[in-house]
This record gives C-alpha cells, structure tokens and sequence, in this order.
C-alpha cells in the first residue's frame, strides 16, 4: 500500500507539473497575440512609423528609470521610397457623392493598400497617412545605421579586393627597382596605413551627405517591387468589381456609364526624419523631408504633362535596367521649394481601350507573382505591357529626338518633331482601337486633329488632348508661349510652377 500511494503522489505531481507547463505556455501565447495584436493595430493607425515609435519610447530612461511615455520625442533619420497617390478630379467627385464620397475612398484605399503592400519587398510597403483624396506610400529601406552599415559592408567588399591588387603591384614595382627594405615589418606597417587611409578617403566620398542608394545591395529589385506596385495599383483599379460598378453610378455618370475612377502617382527616394507630430491630445506619425515633398510634386506635375505617373531621377537611378528602358524621360525640371535640376521620368499607361479583365489574377496567383519576382517581369507581365501598347516605337524615336533638341535649345526643330510624335500617337490610337468609344466617331475629324495649325475649335482641342501625347503637347506649348525660340540664358530646364 505504501508503494501505491508513492507512485501516486509522484503522478499527482508529474500531473501538476504538467498543468503548470501548460497554464506557462498558455499565458505565452496569449501574451504573444496580444502584442502581435498591438503591433498590428500601430501599423494600421500609425502606419510603417508606429511600432517603432512605441519601441523608442518603451526604451527611454529618464535617471536610470522607465520614462514616462511621450510620443513627441525627437525622430530619427530614415531611407526609403516615397509615394503619393491621388484620386483625379476628387473635388467633383465630392460635390456629386456628398457622404458617399468615403465608401469611393474606401474602395480605392482597398485597392492601393492591397497592391503596395503585395509588391512591397518583405512588409516594406506600407501605406503612412490617408489623406482623403491622396495616399501616402512608403517603401522603407532602413534607419540611417542599418543604411550606412550596409553601404559600408559593399564598400569594403569592393575596396578590399582593389587594395590587394594595388598591394601586389607595390611589391613588384620595389622588387624591380632593388629598392633595399632595411625595415621589412616598419615597411608593411606603412603601407598597411596607407591602404586603410586610402580606403577611408573612398568611403567618405561614397558616404558623403547625398548617399548613393544606387550602391546598396538589393536596391535595384527593392525599387523595382515599389514601382510595380503603384503599376498594379492602377490596373487594379480599371478591372476590380467595386470600382467598376461605381461606373454606373447616376451622379458621376449620368447613368450611361461614361464615368471612371482614374489615379496619379508620383515617387521620390532618398532620406526623411520618422517620427511622431502633434501634442498630447493628437499625435501622428509621418515623415518630414524635401524627399517627401518631392513625391507629392511629382504627382502633382502629372496633371501639367497630361500622365498618370512621374518618377523622380533619384528613382530612376535604383531601378534595373530593363526597368530603366521601359521608361521615358520626358522633361528636365526643377520644382516649386527646390533648386535641384533633374530629369522626370514616366511609365505610360492607359487604360482606355485595354481589358484588364483578361489578366485578373486570383489574389493567392498575384501573391505569388510578387514572392516570385525576377526583372523578365517587364517584358512579360501582362498588365505591364498592355498599358503601355498606345506607345510605338515610331513615336519614342520622334519625342526622344524632339525633346533633345528643346533641351539644347533647338527649338524650332523640336517643336517639329514633338508635333510628329503627337500625330503618331493620335493615328495609333485611332487605329489600334485604344479609345472607349467607335473610332467611327473620329473619322471625319481626324485631318482637323491632326491639323496643328487648328487651334481655335475647342472640341478639336480636347479630342487632341485625350488621344494625343500629354508631355510633347506640353513642352511645344511651353515653346510656343515663349515664340518658339529660346531665350539666350535658356540652360537646358525650366521650372514647374505649380505645386
């Protein structure tokens, strides 16, 4: 009897050990779910910015003891891609819905989060702040320290095997003049000295204040993803059920259908400070840089050019080459708030004419689209080829040379051929079909299209604007208004007056 009760003490305690374990695994867990819950929740008020925000400030430390909470702590510096995202003429849209303006922001937000988080590299892409008729997209690359730390790894990579080939030929060159080493050890040491100081002078350069992105590893499929993501995005938007219904809607299309949603996109890279605005009765998190401000002008700009998205040459530069060749450079500029001169960039689309429908993917295929990612994707995609299929290579090479003439000065040459290239594109248009009603429509006004000389007849005017090309209209109305001729001090850019 005393060894049964034994066995059965040792049981009743194994059991309880047992239930302890399980009580500890369950308190684990559900601790694990809530912060996973919390994370998750800052991403979603806060965006990108939030749980970082929450980190710093749950590490602060005020006379070796936790620091009352206070989000209005100073931020710290980061490096990422910038995005702005518009709905077009959002203020109509608001006098004609009213109220039912959110559930189309609604809609639209769906979409664009969808997207940029999709493509985003890892769960990079985030949106920062909705803005009611603009969204705030950012793809973060990492703090200043993780930044530079990368930067510096590459760097070494690359010097390191220069400085050995540059050890090597000093050898030789002392052994083939018999220079005598009296000191071999003080020798090696200087030179050693020397080939780290040489390093350092290369580094500082690469890592000056204007950090080279383009130098980072990866950075190329990173920005990429982000791109693509603003691209997917807008063909999305022309193919999902939701926002196609609202094509129907008797207040934005009186019924027959005439109405659809459109977007603009514009993008920026470089650095920005991360942090919490506000007081301690309203914080937000966002982020503050002229790389920032840059991405909203760039969405701007595309109304100036007629597009639907602008890059910025800071985002052209971490692109892939078969990225970079998709684009088209189409004005050199400077922007309101800042004296920086560079080249703006778009990716054409339309989606007037292409059946987005025909490459609707299930969400798990599209995931798996982004997961599997490689650079063929620009001459393979889809979505990616058809909206752009309005531009013929004919076009490219008569806008390329109209618009290099027009930054060296040549007006009058470029004014020629950027009115070439926008007859091109007309005729394309028409004959490809990339238009939303009958090219029958059009047949008897095509020679007065196409007749640059035809300016006073309004109607003629916008049919132009809607099938021609936004940017060669542009530039040759920006020649035009100055007499065709550039002034003396022209210098190969102007600025973009409007925010």
């Amino acid at each position: 009897m005393d060894g049964f009760r034994h066995e059965e003490s040792e049981n009743e305690e194994c059991e309880s050990e047992h239930d302890e374990d399980e009580l500890g695994n369950y308190e684990t867990e559900k601790l694990i779910s809530a912060i996973t819950k919390i994370t998750d929740l800052l991403r979603k008020c806060w965006g990108v910015a939030g749980a970082d925000i929450i980190s710093s400030n749950l590490a602060r430390t005020e006379g070796g003891k936790t620091a009352v909470f206070n989000p209005c702590v100073p931020g710290r510096l980061v490096y990422a891609l910038f995005g702005f995202v518009g709905i077009c003429d959002f203020s109509q849209h608001l006098r004609a819905l009213d109220k039912d303006v959110m559930i189309l922001i609604n809609d639209v937000a769906r979409v664009v989060h969808g997207e940029i988080y999709r493509w985003g590299f890892g769960d990079t892409g985030q949106c920062n702040k909705n803005l009611g008729a603009g969204f705030l997209m950012v793809f973060r690359i990492g703090d200043a320290k993780e930044v530079e730390k990368k930067k510096m790894q590459a760097t070494e990579v690359i010097f390191s095997s220069k400085s050995k080939e540059n050890y090597t030929k000093i050898r030789r060159r002392m052994k083939s003049s018999k220079v005598s080493v009296q000191n071999p050890a003080a020798s090696k040491a200087r030179l050693r000295r020397k080939k780290i100081a040489q390093r350092r002078r290369k580094m500082s350069e690469v890592m000056s204040d204007s950090l080279q992105l383009a130098s980072l590893p990866g950075i190329s499929a990173f920005a990429d993803r982000a791109l693509i993501g603003f691209l997917k995005s807008y063909a999305t938007i022309h193919r999902d059920k939701k926002m196609q219904s609202w094509k129907n809607d008797f207040r934005l299309g009186a019924g027959v259908g005439a109405f659809s949603v459109d977007m603009m996109f514009g993008m920026d890279a470089g650095w920005a400070v991360e942090g919490a605005v506000g007081s301690e009765y309203k914080i937000d998190a966002t982020y503050l840089s002229p790389h920032v401000n840059m991405a909203s002008r760039m969405m701007s700009a595309t109304k100036q050019y007629g597009l639907k998205l602008l890059v910025s040459q800071a985002v052209e530069e971490l692109l892939t080459d078969t990225a970079r060749d998709k684009l088209r450079h189409v004005d050199t500029v400077t922007v309101k708030g800042s004296s920086v001169r560079q080249k703006v960039f778009t990716y054409d689309m339309r989606y007037q004419g292409v059946d987005f429908f025909l490459f609707a993917r299930s969400d798990k295929d599209a995931d798996l689209d982004a997961e599997c990612y490689a650079e063929s994707i620009w001459t393979s995609d889809q979505d990616l080829l058809h909206m752009r299929n309005h531009v013929s290579c004919d076009f490219l090479e008569q806008f390329n040379f109209g618009r290099d003439q027009y930054i060296s000065g040549n007006w009058p040459s470029a004014i020629e051929h950027l009115i070439k290239a926008d007859q091109i594109m007309i005729k394309h248009v028409l004959d490809e079909g990339f238009v939303e009603e009958s090219t029958d429509t059009f047949d008897d006004q095509i020679p007065m299209i196409l007749d640059w000389d035809n300016n006073e007849d309004t109607d003629i005017l916008r049919i132009r604007n809607e099938l021609g090309d936004g940017p060669a209209q542009s530039l040759i109305a920006f020649m035009s208004k100055r007499g065709g001729v550039a002034p003396a001090n022209w210098e190969g850019y102007r600025p973009l007056t409007s925010k």
